[in-house]
């Protein structure tokens, strides 16, 4: 869980920014829209294979 406290005079702008940051940096935000919606097992496994290519074409 993250949790922003306030640091000194900061606003609630400042405390807003860090804590998207925080939340990007934990890959929350990734797994938020992933979970959005529904995603078959097939079309999953898909996805999976598609980024093994991608990964074992970037290393040759």
């Amino acid at each position: 869980m993250i949790k922003v406290k306030p640091r000194g005079n900061e606003s609630i702008q400042q405390m807003l920014k860090r804590f998207k940051r925080l939340c990007q940096r934990e890959g929350l935000t990734r797994d938020m829209k992933r979970h959005s919606y529904y995603e078959k097992p097939s079309e999953r496994k898909r996805r999976q294979q598609r980024k093994a290519v991608r990964k074992t074409e970037l290393e040759r």
